[in-house]
């Protein structure tokens, strides 16, 4: 019998381990590995295919054994673990599916990968994942009726459900709580009328651009990381504006900006917290004296209105209640304790996933204006529709390479899934769990 390895078990993990059970019948086991006991059994739920592995993944020789009697090897892990996973998989040839974005040290084993005789399909889940596969879906299709790409806008952003919307950011977590501190940390880098723009990290949030989204309505946005790298994936090289974006609600936007700009999210000091308060770390920070004065001097240092003070006095900055943490921490860890806690989302909210591309294209000396969109709502928590859109695309290519249904020496080496033996598959499987989009033409 084949066997499955699924490495992490955190909050994406959901949808893709379920979806593994329930397809192994005869044919597969699937074992989960990850530090956390509880966090395996909750998503196993005592199912006779599963396979609890409770490991550190740095503890080589465990690690090593899973990925050497593993039949294909599934990484949820933090982004900058997967390389350990990817050199195991070349020593025992065995395919490798990630939902992250392509690192330097990944893209390094290209040729070590072919040489190997594997695949490494990154960049597999929802952003980056299924906006490579519609993408490269939409643009084959426009190059396939002659017609020629002048902007392509791809825009994403995990988001909550209305009916779960109860706090001032209108936002909780429904994925990995240090990415969302460090979102955007890389800058940005997009084309916009045949020039390349760039934004640093201070820059990203401090100006609220707006996108209207059927059905949903207005939403802020700002540019993800390097669109440009992508003009030669996508084959779009005589576009004029191409950028990758990432939505947030527009109150989120302004409040976060705020955040940046009082050096909440700095990852490299170093503040001794056992007898510090966040207000004590709010001031300290910003320069100020933790006493009645905080909120209005916060106010007055960073021309805040009174909206944007709400979201910072809600998520507890001027609370002299001592930090949820130990010894040295740096600021942008002692956030996390707290967005950790105020953004948690109950068992029974329901967050949503929004994604929407915008094409102009022009074909006969007409130009076309198409919009192709995907609104998923989750469940639960526990079964979000992040963890469905993050999870699902790499089962599903996971379930066909081992029935044999996806070739994948055409696909040896690092790849991200722009390939229609990829994409077609996968994106008609997905529309079947829910996960389509709604196209439109002006």
């Amino acid at each position: 019998m084949m066997k499955v390895l699924i490495a992490g078990a955190g909050k994406s993990s959901s949808h893709l381990i379920d979806y593994m059970l329930t397809n192994a019948k005869q044919k597969w086991r699937v074992i989960v590995m990850d530090s956390n006991p509880e966090m395996i059994a909750e998503k196993l739920a005592g199912h006779p295919k599963g396979e609890a592995a409770v490991i550190d993944i740095k503890d080589e020789t465990a690690r090593q054994a899973l990925v050497k009697q593993a039949d294909i090897v599934i990484s949820l892990m933090p982004p900058d673990l997967h390389y350990l996973l990817a050199k195991d998989c070349i020593k025992y040839k065995k395919n490798l599916i990630t939902s992250s974005y392509v690192s330097d040290e990944l893209k390094a084993l290209d040729e070590e990968a072919k040489n190997a005789g594997v695949s490494f399909m990154c960049e597999m889940g929802l952003d980056p994942g299924i906006d490579h596969m519609s993408s490269s879906s939409i643009i084959h299709g426009v190059q396939r009726i002659a017609g020629s790409i002048v902007s392509f806008k791809s825009f994403c952003g995990g988001l909550i459900a209305p009916e779960s919307d109860d706090n001032p950011w209108h936002y909780k977590i429904s994925w990995n709580p240090k990415n969302i501190v460090l979102a955007g940390k890389q800058g940005a880098v997009w084309l916009e009328n045949g020039k390349i723009h760039e934004a640093k990290y201070e820059q990203l949030f401090s100006s609220t651009k707006k996108i209207k989204v059927e059905g949903v309505g207005p939403l802020g946005y700002y540019p993800n990381r390097d669109s440009i790298k992508y003009l030669d994936l996508y084959n779009l090289d005589d576009v004029k504006t191409f950028m990758r974006a990432t939505l947030r609600h527009p109150s989120f936007m302004k409040g976060w900006n705020i955040v940046i700009e009082a050096g909440l999210v700095n990852e490299d000091d170093s503040l001794e917290v056992d007898n510090l308060s966040y207000a004590d770390w709010a001031a300290q920070v910003t320069g100020s004296k933790n006493d009645a004065s905080l909120k209005d001097n916060f106010k007055k240092q960073f021309d805040a209105d009174d909206k944007e003070i709400k979201q910072i006095e809600w998520l507890g900055l001027f609370d002299n209640r001592r930090i949820n943490g130990i010894g040295k921490m740096s600021s942008a860890q002692i956030l996390q304790t707290l967005l950790e806690e105020k953004w948690k989302m109950r068992a029974l909210d329901k967050d949503q996933v929004v994604m929407e591309h915008q094409i102009e294209y022009e074909r006969r000396g007409v130009i076309v204006k198409f919009n192709s969109t995907m609104v998923v709502t989750g469940e639960s928590r526990q079964h979000s529709a992040m963890s469905k859109t993050v999870g699902l695309p790499m089962a599903i290519l996971a379930k066909k390479i081992l029935l044999q249904e996806i070739n994948t020496k055409s696909i040896l080496g690092v790849n991200i899934p722009v390939m229609p033996e990829v994409y077609v598959p996968v994106l008609k499987e997905l529309k079947k769990h829910g996960i389509e989009f709604m196209e439109s033409i002006d």
